[in-house]
């Protein structure tokens, strides 16, 4: 199986080709440039390094959030006009769970976050279930401290597995120091995703898990200011 994932939802994005379990060739976004003009020459040299022409790829894996609303929404609709030229199918990834599954130590629980700036965080906790993760509660974008009180409780009172892509965004909490008493910390693990979505959006595809181009959607977490000024005026906010 071959599969195109994308990750476009902040500055850090980053395109790769998959081949079953090789990753093929990987490109990061690593400019200023926007996602409107950077993304599809990226996928072509990503293509054309590895020998695949777009019509020959079996699915792709999109990162649908959280993250910019922009940035999103410029990877979920260049997947859906693909999706739509070539009746390929799409699986939605989340962010988060591309994170999380890197993480390397032992705890039950894994806790990922991502900044969301605003002095908040993105924010989801998993449980382990063999090799895959299952995720407790919703995604959230929240305070890091609150952030920290949250995973705590959905693992009742068992480790975490913190990780994420802004380890250092949690170290000036308060009540992170009871983590590190515990032995924990936050493992930094890197910001191009791409690879890690391709993995989680192969396996939606093979077990059928997958949506189509009408079907498709972002996952925001938070409402975008456009909505929330239009909601202030409307209440004579």
């Amino acid at each position: 199986m071959i599969v195109l994932a994308i990750d476009t939802c902040d500055g850090r994005g980053s395109v790769a080709v998959l081949q079953d379990d090789a990753v093929l060739r990987l490109i990061v976004h690593d400019s200023a440039e926007d996602y409107s003009s950077w993304l599809l020459p990226a996928v072509g040299r990503a293509l054309t390094v590895s020998g695949v022409e777009l019509a020959r790829v079996d699915g792709y894996a999109v990162a649908a959030g959280p993250g910019s609303f922009t940035g999103v929404r410029v990877g979920l609709t260049t997947v859906k006009a693909w999706s739509e030229v070539y009746r390929k199918r799409i699986a939605a990834v989340s962010r988060l769970e591309a994170i999380a599954i890197q993480a390397s130590a032992g705890n039950a629980h894994v806790a990922a976050f991502v900044d969301a700036q605003r002095e908040q965080v993105f924010g989801a906790v998993f449980q382990r279930r063999g090799e895959n993760l299952e995720r407790l509660g919703e995604e959230m974008v929240i305070p890091p401290g609150i952030f920290i009180e949250s995973a705590a409780e959905l693992a009742k009172g068992g480790g975490i597995s913190w990780v994420s892509i802004d380890a250092a965004r949690l170290a000036s909490e308060e009540n992170w120091k009871a983590r590190e008493a515990r032995g924990e910390k936050v493992e930094n693990v890197s910001s191009a995703l791409a690879p890690a979505i391709g993995k989680i959006g192969m396996g939606q595809l093979a077990a059928g898990s997958f949506t189509d181009a009408l079907s498709l959607d972002a996952n925001y977490v938070r409402r975008s200011d456009a909505e929330i000024f239009w909601k202030g005026a409307a209440h004579g906010g």
